[in-house]
């Protein structure tokens, strides 16, 4: 398994997609306001997501 790398772009938990503005040992942290539809979709900033929780899309 690759980890991702910050700025990389990343999807996770069915299709959502973000940002990598961190990464920690076990996970990273991601910005969701990369998606065009964030704001429609309520969510927070930023979240956790485990490394094995994701693929690298670029």
């Amino acid at each position: 398994m690759k980890k991702a790398k910050v700025g990389d772009i990343i999807e996770f938990k069915n299709g959502l997609r973000g940002i990598v503005e961190k990464v920690n040992e076990n996970s990273v942290i991601v910005d969701l306001t990369y998606m065009e539809n964030y704001r429609e979709l309520d969510l927070q900033e930023r979240t956790v997501v485990n490394h094995k929780n994701y693929k690298i899309i670029e």
